[in-house]
């Protein structure tokens, strides 16, 4: 059986002919078309993946994916109409790791989809009790402790859960402290260097990643912005 793909969007036409296209490259695809019944389903059915449309009867994809968030870290790609930024920029914020702008190219679909499976798989396989070759591997930088492997991010030995965009950002960040990464250079480290993602992305998983390590610690400042450069980490004192 392929990897598990949940398509949760109230027009009918999509999920068909989205359908199709993911079951031709190999996926396993569950269908919903409200948030409400995607909600129960992906409690009893776990996906490797979900695509949701922001604007859903019922239940709309940002409550959905508020409530998903409460347990699972499942990578998320949110679908959104043409002028609806303010949902791009609040879903990212909750927790979406991608979005995509109706209407869309099934190919792009296809390639972000590819892209954001590729980063999950070892933590999957982890998380299954699997065996994973060691590719990532772990380091320390300072206060800051990352295991690749494992999925792993601690900061002052608190842990501060992460999705895999935020922990891949924050890595390649925290590689190289001192040092300026443009927002091309993040995009390629989080995304792969063949899919495009806008600049409003990237500062939006900041954002979240900067929440997150000041819930853990409220005195956090190691990430700096470079207005109209990008971003670095700052170097030990």
């Amino acid at each position: 059986m392929g990897q598990q793909i949940a398509l949760v969007d109230d027009d009918r036409n999509i999920l068909t002919s989205v359908t199709i296209a993911l079951e031709a490259e190999g996926y396993t695809v569950t269908t919903y078309t409200d948030g409400e019944t995607a909600l129960r389903g992906l409690t009893t059915r776990p996906v490797d993946l979900a695509v949701l449309d922001i604007k859903m009867p019922r239940m709309d994809g940002m409550e959905l994916l508020q409530k998903l968030r409460q347990n699972s870290e499942l990578p998320v790609i949110f679908l959104t109409s043409k002028d609806d930024e303010v949902d791009e920029l609040m879903g990212l914020r909750m927790g979406a790791d991608d979005y995509i702008k109706k209407p869309f190219s099934q190919r792009l679909l296809i390639e972000r989809i590819r892209a954001l499976l590729r980063r999950a798989e070892l933590e999957q396989r982890t998380a299954e009790g699997g065996t994973a070759q060691k590719t990532q591997g772990a380091f320390t930088r300072g206060d800051l402790v990352m295991d690749g492997d494992r999925h792993l991010c601690t900061w002052k030995g608190d842990p501060v859960k992460l999705t895999v965009t935020e922990f891949l950002l924050l890595k390649a960040l925290a590689q190289r402290p001192g040092l300026v990464k443009n927002r091309d250079q993040l995009m390629d480290a989080a995304y792969g260097e063949n899919i495009y993602v806008d600049d409003r992305t990237i500062d939006s998983h900041i954002k979240r990643l900067r929440k997150k390590l000041r819930a853990a610690d409220p005195e956090f400042d190691r990430i700096e912005t470079l207005y109209g450069v990008g971003y670095r980490y700052k170097e030990d004192e």
